[in-house]
């Protein structure tokens, strides 16, 4: 990894990822700057599905990039070549990132989820996979450590989802699971209309709140097998993300209002109880919990990183699908938007 592609990843994810930054500080640096490649990559991808309008071109147009990164001839930018020479001294599976950009081809669809099932599928591909990728560049490949990691994972995207709630509904995107809110009498349409928190929608999102909890209570069971040098900051990953959680509750759980953070003071805090708690994985003796089975939604994940995995089903097959759908939703959007387009210029319209 040339010295001038990692310290731009680095300062990507100082300005796109405080929290994921602040935690890296702990990692030691062998394992450290592989991780900034990892989510510069990541990020970009986010950013390059998020920020724009064609988000169908763009997700086609990362696929394309993933093809040459895994083929060893990266597009000519900082964030592809290091993400290139990552995957070229990890042996990372191709798996893991085709699996974030099935989900980021969900974003670009609109998908909504009906069940806790299906927020956790769509999880599992934006957060788990990128668990599962940074246990790789530990070297740990152990069935167990990577369950616990897919249960990080889910955890910090169900955290994202509640506080994001209001920031999405502008956008007209909506994640909470379409079940929860009937029961809470809410529609999914009118949240989206709305420009402030239904009645209700409280309770929705501390329920999802605590899902989160059960999922970081879960996953401290396999940080004791990852390397020691890289506990603390995979703990402190755990406490800054909660920590938002946290943070929404104590100030009304009302993400129309504003969106949580948290301070560098909390940071710190959170930055100390990490070394105390890796301190304790020394002497303390390893939980049951490291063996609970993996999320279903995360299973596969497992199966394409574990080292004593049989050879995965070619996911590329799932992704392709995906790919394919999303093409054709474009196509139907595309000749709308041509239809709308002659309709406005013929005489009729005219007068």
């Amino acid at each position: 990894m040339e010295p001038q592609d990692l310290a731009h990843c680095k300062e990507a994810i100082r300005h796109g990822s405080r929290s994921f930054y602040t935690a890296s500080l702990l990692l030691p640096a062998r394992v450290r700057d592989p991780a900034m490649a990892l989510y510069a990559f990541c990020r970009l991808a986010d950013d390059a599905v998020d920020l724009v309008q064609q988000k169908a071109d763009a997700v086609l147009r990362l696929h394309e990039r993933l093809n040459l990164a895994y083929a060893g001839t990266p597009r000519n930018a900082p964030a592809d070549r290091a993400f290139a020479a990552m995957i070229d001294e990890t042996g990372m599976p191709r798996t893991l990132p085709e699996a974030l950009l099935e989900g980021l081809a969900w974003d670009a669809m609109g998908r909504r989820y009906a069940t806790l099932s299906d927020l956790r599928a769509y999880s599992a591909r934006v957060a788990s996979a990128v668990g599962v990728m940074m246990c790789v560049l530990m070297g740990v490949r152990d069935a167990n450590a990577l369950a616990r990691a897919c249960d990080l994972g889910v955890a910090m995207q169900l955290t994202n989802i509640a506080r994001d709630v209001g920031e999405d509904a502008r956008e007209g995107r909506l994640y909470l699971p379409a079940d929860w809110l009937t029961e809470a009498g809410i529609d999914g349409d009118e949240l989206l209309a709305r420009k402030e928190k239904p009645d209700g929608l409280s309770r929705v999102i501390r329920r999802l709140l605590r899902e989160a909890d059960r999922l970081y209570l879960r996953s401290e069971a396999g940080v004791t097998a990852l390397p020691l040098s890289a506990r603390p900051g995979i703990f402190a990953a755990r406490y800054i993300y909660a920590g938002i959680g946290r943070v929404l509750e104590h100030r009304g759980t009302d993400p129309f209002a504003y969106r949580a953070r948290t301070g560098t003071l909390e940071k710190v805090g959170w930055l100390g109880l990490s070394m105390v708690r890796t301190a304790g994985t020394l002497v303390m003796p390893r939980s049951a919990v490291i063996y609970a089975r993996p999320l279903p939604e995360t299973a596969y994940l497992v199966e394409a990183a574990a080292q004593s995995a049989e050879q995965p089903q070619d996911w590329s097959d799932a992704l392709y699908a995906t790919l394919s759908t999303l093409k054709q939703k474009d196509a139907v959007r595309r000749e709308a938007l041509r239809s709308a387009r002659e309709r406005t210029r013929s005489p009729a319209w005219t007068g």
